[in-house]
């Protein structure tokens, strides 16, 4: 069901006392750099949707590049090269799709390099994502001495963050553990971990003209309040694909107030403004459309909180549904003929998506490998819809 095509906002009003709009931030924040539209610079995040078999993507991904940069030092950077590093193979044990499989196994790449304009006592990543790194097989880890510089700030921050401390240690004791000669290491496929960069431009040449074939960094320097300030020194990489993973940014909602700039629904507390900055009654917003993407769970929960309580405070004032009966929504989908589904329809893909794991396991593994799956994962919606509302098949 789809907000702003199947239902509307006044729908919404009519059959309840009050909304709260949850819709996330799924966009990629823009980096504004020469050369960022050339054929081969990609959005990280429309990367994940890819290979977490978002139904609304397409079922392709161009995976034609040996050498890749990745822009961002979070978590979503460093999955993205990960996944991108890692040998399909070793994500069968995984939810991994098939049609995502079979564009990872096709991938020739060697080298995977991610860039982050601050040094490592600044990283966002969390120590798990961090480690999961070193699972992969056939991958090794790269490091830069010259990458690794630390400030007072650096210090007050490792001394005062035990996360912040944990992933520095694990940093350092990787590059410690790294051989001085980098030819002894063998395995096919390399990550590379570069700190102090900040991204230039992306450019084509002669040979690939429209096409990314290089990226220029500025090396930065840690200006002593936890930020980085540029030194004039220049590098270039020859790569053939750049991920942006420097953060998300909301998309406007029909019917909504939206600040364009912030990527946000404009709100007090998670009470919605309206274009004159009063509450809309009944309208609450949570999560990183309220207050843009910063923040982990913990954050979230706090977050979300302070809108009910919000809500709470506002409950004598709420518009008072016209509809208040808990069928009329389904009734009224149904006679819109539109194909939605419930928690007994998702219980029953679950089911089918497990059954499918079982099965391909059962019959001694999948695309060769003998390796046990968890699930296959039905990516089209329409084949989602099918098997949670008639236990139709899908095809994978």
């Amino acid at each position: 069901m789809d907000y702003g095509t199947d239902i509307s906002i006044e729908d919404l009003r009519t059959h309840y006392d009050a909304v709260i709009f949850a819709t996330g931030a799924i966009k990629d924040a823009d980096l504004n750099i020469p050369g960022i539209e050339l054929d081969g610079s990609y959005g990280g995040a429309d990367f994940v949707s890819w290979y977490d078999g978002h139904p609304d993507v397409a079922r392709e991904w161009p995976l034609d590049a040996k050498e890749i940069a990745v822009i961002g030092n979070g978590n979503v950077a460093l999955d993205v090269a990960r996944v991108l590093s890692k040998h399909a193979d070793d994500l069968l044990v995984s939810e991994i799709p098939d049609n995502v499989y079979a564009g990872l196994k096709n991938s020739p790449v060697t080298d995977v390099h991610v860039f982050g304009r601050r040094g490592p006592a600044q990283v966002k990543f969390t120590p798990l994502e961090l480690r999961e790194l070193s699972h992969s097989k056939d991958v090794d880890i790269i490091l830069y001495a010259e990458d690794f510089e630390f400030d007072e700030e650096s210090d007050r921050q490792i001394q005062s963050n035990n996360q912040t401390k944990t992933m520095v240690g694990t940093l350092t004791n990787w590059i410690a553990e790294q051989p001085e000669d980098l030819s002894e290491l063998t395995a096919s496929r390399r990550l590379h971990l570069h700190f102090l960069h900040s991204p230039v431009e992306i450019y084509d040449d002669a040979a690939t003209p429209g096409k990314v074939a290089g990226m220029k960094f500025e090396r930065t320097e840690l200006d002593g309040t936890g930020n980085a300030r540029g030194t004039g020194e220049f590098v270039d990489y020859p790569v053939q694909a750049v991920y942006r993973s420097i953060g998300y940014f909301g998309s406007a909602l029909p019917e909504i107030e939206f600040d364009h700039k912030k990527g946000v629904v404009p709100n007090d507390g998670g009470r919605v403004l309206d274009a004159a900055g009063t509450h809309v009654p009944g309208i609450y917003a949570t999560g990183w459309i309220k207050r843009g993407p910063v923040g982990l769970i913990g954050h979230t929960k706090g977050d979300a909180l302070e809108t009910v309580t919000y809500l709470l405070e506002d409950r004598d004032n709420l518009p008072v549904a016209a509809v208040p009966e808990a069928d009329a929504v389904v009734e009224l989908l149904d006679a819109r003929g539109v194909k939605f589904t419930s928690w007994e329809g998702w219980l029953a893909l679950d089911a089918h998506e497990l059954a499918l794991g079982a099965a391909a396991t059962e019959a001694g593994g999948s695309h060769g490998v003998e390796v046990k799956r968890e699930r296959i994962k039905v990516v089209p919606r329409e084949d989602m819809v099918a098997i949670s509302r008639d236990g139709v098949t899908a095809q994978v």
